[in-house]
């Protein structure tokens, strides 16, 4: 069965300090694309469009699903090419960067490639799921078991990104390709929407919508009522056939800061997706504004009179803000991690650590609290490991209990080591009665081994060895 695609999109400033859009999104009859340009950083609406620009004339192809992905991975890596250069000929333009999600409809197979904390759901027959994984400092916490997936959703980093398009070669997505079915309906949406906004909300909301349409409308609504600090943009699409009653949409929508590049154009709007792609990219660079072919930031260039003094004193005020902004959020998360603990491996030795054992690029985010007389070695091999994966602790004093508890598992082996006997993984249990030894028959003489052996074998390991519940070190 062929399938086709009834979509709208929405974009909102939100209620937010941004005095401009930096999301841009792109709605097709094949293609879908979101764009959430870096906030706190400078021309992210510049990167949203140059990416929408880049991806939009993927809507005018006719592509296999072999072919499809492929396809994604190369326009996104000549989008990152283009913004390296932008960023190059343009100082303005330096430290951009955007998260992106695009969606490519290929015969019944949806394509997909995502890339940072921007959000696809899904909605099929009744159950709703989330089909993109955060790149984030954050999800990285929830994969490794250090929070839930409820305090992920208020954690005071929750918009710390770990992977984006900033031009860089290693900005790579991750792809997919899904059989589509009719009767699917497809939610992409940026973090002004998913930060403020619960899941389960999200979810009655694209049940209860009857189109897309309704659908986009309610989810930029209901963000508003939630005071959402960011821009919001959303795309939703329908499955639909397009040989049944539900027409499918044929005229592309463009919104957020891509649609304003347009909209600022004063020729003719380009109707094709190859046209709106290239004004797209000549806008987002600066190319063919005017014949002098300045190069500024949209909504930046004022009139040309302006003196270079009154530009210098905006670009102080606004470095001032985010140094401001990166220092605050640098210090919290600073604060918020001196508070964790974990036991894990130092130089051979069981050893406690604060912070958290996570890594952002080069910076480490723990520090050795001090080292124990424990050596590692001396430890069960199943108690080894847990110690090489860390063990979290709820706060100093638990990490200490934790350490008194492997402490006694290293006496423990050595003491099962004394009498010749391995350590294995678990305690075994000794008899605390020596066993009762069966009477001999009267016409034998008693025997004088068994009368000594209750008195060495089980004395020296119960004395120094916890019983079961003593070991439970805590994984």
């Amino acid at each position: 069965m062929a399938i086709a695609l009834r979509y709208a999109a929405r974009s909102d400033l939100g209620l937010g300090p941004k005095s401009r859009n930096e999301d841009s999104g792109y709605a097709g009859p094949n293609l879908l694309v979101l764009a959430d340009g870096m906030g706190g950083h400078a021309a992210g609406d510049v990167a949203s469009s140059m990416i929408v620009g880049e991806l939009a004339p993927l809507d005018d192809e006719d592509v296999g699903a072999d072919q499809a992905i492929p396809l994604l991975e190369r326009a996104l890596r000549s989008a990152n090419t283009k913004m390296t250069k932008a960023m190059r000929e343009n100082s303005d333009l330096a430290g951009m960067g955007s998260t992106t999600i695009v969606m490519l409809r290929t015969g019944t197979k949806i394509a997909m490639a995502h890339i940072g904390d921007s959000r696809a759901f899904m909605l099929r027959d009744g159950t709703f799921s989330q089909i993109t994984k955060d790149h984030s400092f954050v999800q990285q916490l929830v994969d490794e078991g250090r929070i839930s997936k409820e305090e992920a959703g208020s954690h005071p980093q929750r918009s710390v990104v770990t992977r984006v398009m900033t031009g860089q070669p290693d900005d790579d997505p991750d792809t997919s390709l899904r059989e589509a079915r009719v009767g699917d309906r497809f939610l992409l949406c940026s973090d002004g929407l998913s930060d403020f906004v619960g899941a389960d909300v999200i979810e009655e909301i694209l049940v209860a919508a009857a189109t897309p349409e309704e659908a986009a409308d309610r989810c930029v609504e209901v963000a508003l009522k939630a005071h959402t600090r960011d821009n919001v943009t959303v795309i939703v699409a329908d499955v639909v056939d397009p040989d049944g009653g539900d027409l499918p949409t044929t005229v592309p929508q463009v919104v957020g800061a891509a649609a304003r590049s347009l909209r600022d154009k004063t020729r003719a709007i380009p109707t094709t997706p190859a046209e709106k792609a290239a004004a797209l990219s000549r806008e987002a660079t600066g190319r063919g504004r005017d014949k002098d072919k300045r190069d500024e930031i949209p909504e930046l260039a004022d009139d040309p009179r302006r003196s270079l003094r009154s530009k210098r004193l905006r670009r102080g005020v606004l470095g001032l803000v985010v140094l401001v902004i990166l220092v605050g959020g640098g210090y919290a998360a600073w604060s918020w991690s001196q508070q964790q603990f974990f036991v894990a491996a130092d130089e051979g030795h069981v050893a406690i650590f604060r912070g958290v054992a996570s890594d952002i690029g080069p910076v480490g985010l723990s520090g050795l609290e001090a080292r124990s007389d424990v050596t590692v070695s001396e430890l069960p091999v199943d108690v080894q490991g847990s110690v090489s994966r860390t063990i979290p602790a709820a706060d100093l004093a638990d990490a200490r209990a934790k350490v008194d508890r492997l402490r006694a598992e290293a006496v423990r082996c050595r003491a099962l080591a004394a009498s010749g006997v391995p350590c294995g993984s678990t305690p075994v249990a000794t008899p605390t009665t020596p066993p009762t030894i069966p009477t001999a028959p009267t016409s034998t003489p008693p025997a004088t081994a068994p009368a000594t052996a209750p008195a060495t074998a089980p004395t020296t390991v119960p004395a120094t060895a916890p019983g079961p519940a003593a070991t439970g070190v805590a994984r």
